[in-house]
C-alpha cells in the first residue's frame, strides 16, 4: 500500500489524512508514504506521525509539478527542497524513494537519470483506483484495489492518496478483504525489485 500525501486539488473532508494513519495503525499495517515537501511544511504534526508509526517515507517532490517540465536546475531545486523539508521537519531522509507527481516521468530517461544523480529511484504503481476522482464511490475504490491486487498478484504496488473522502471510507474494507484473501502488507523496502520500481 502506498499513499501520496499532497495538497488536494479538490474539496476533501476534514481529518481524512489523520484517519488514514489511524486506520492503518488499528489494522497493524505498515505502508509507504510519498510526501510532498509543501504538504510536510503545512501539516508537520500529521507528517510527523508517519515514520514513528513504522511507515516508510519517500519524497513526492516539493511543488507537485510534472517533473519533465522542469529545467535541469529547476528539477534539482524541487527535489532538494522536498528533501530539505522532510529532513528538517521530520528528521527523516526520504532517499532513495521518490514518486513522480501524476506518475509523469516514470519512464523518462532524463527524469530517472536526474533522480539517480540525486540519490533517488522512482516508484510507480500497478493499481490505481482513481480515488482522487470525486465521482468515484468508496465501493468503486475498494473494488478497484482488491480486484487489481488479485489480478496482479505478488508484489502489487497500490496507489492511494491521503486526502479523498472515498479513500478513508474504502480503506477498512480494502484491508479486511485483502487479508481474507491471504495478502500481506509490506513497505516498499521490504518488497523485492519489481515492475513498479525504476
Amino acid at each position: 500500500m502506498t499513499f501520496d500525501a499532497e495538497h488536494p486539488d479538490r474539496p476533501t473532508g476534514a481529518g481524512v489524512q489523520e484517519r488514514v494513519l489511524d486506520t492503518l495503525e488499528a489494522a497493524d499495517v505498515h505502508a509507504t508514504f510519498f510526501a510532498q515537501g509543501r504538504w510536510v511544511e503545512a501539516y508537520p504534526a500529521t507528517a510527523g506521525r508517519i515514520a514513528p508509526a513504522g511507515h516508510l517515507l519517500g519524497s513526492h517532490s516539493f511543488y507537485h509539478a510534472r517533473m519533465p517540465l522542469f529545467s535541469d536546475a529547476g528539477f534539482d531545486e524541487d527535489v532538494r527542497e522536498a528533501e530539505r523539508a522532510i529532513r528538517d521537519i521530520l528528521g527523516v531522509d526520504p532517499r532513495p524513494w521518490f514518486r513522480c507527481p501524476f506518475g509523469v516521468g516514470f519512464d523518462d530517461p532524463r527524469v530517472l537519470g536526474r533522480l539517480a544523480a540525486l540519490g533517488y529511484r522512482d516508484v510507480n504503481w500497478d493499481i490505481e483506483p482513481d480515488d482522487w476522482d470525486p465521482d468515484r464511490t468508496a465501493r468503486q475504490v475498494e473494488d478497484g484495489v482488491v480486484d487489481g491486487v488479485v489480478a496482479r498478484g505478488d508484489g502489487a504496488v497500490v496507489l492511494l492518496h491521503t486526502w479523498p473522502s472515498s479513500t478513508i471510507a474504502a480503506l477498512p474494507g480494502i484491508l479486511t478483504r485483502l487479508r481474507d484473501l491471504g495478502a500481506t502488507f509490506v513497505r516498499l523496502d521490504e518488497l523485492p525489485d519489481g515492475p513498479g520500481i525504476s
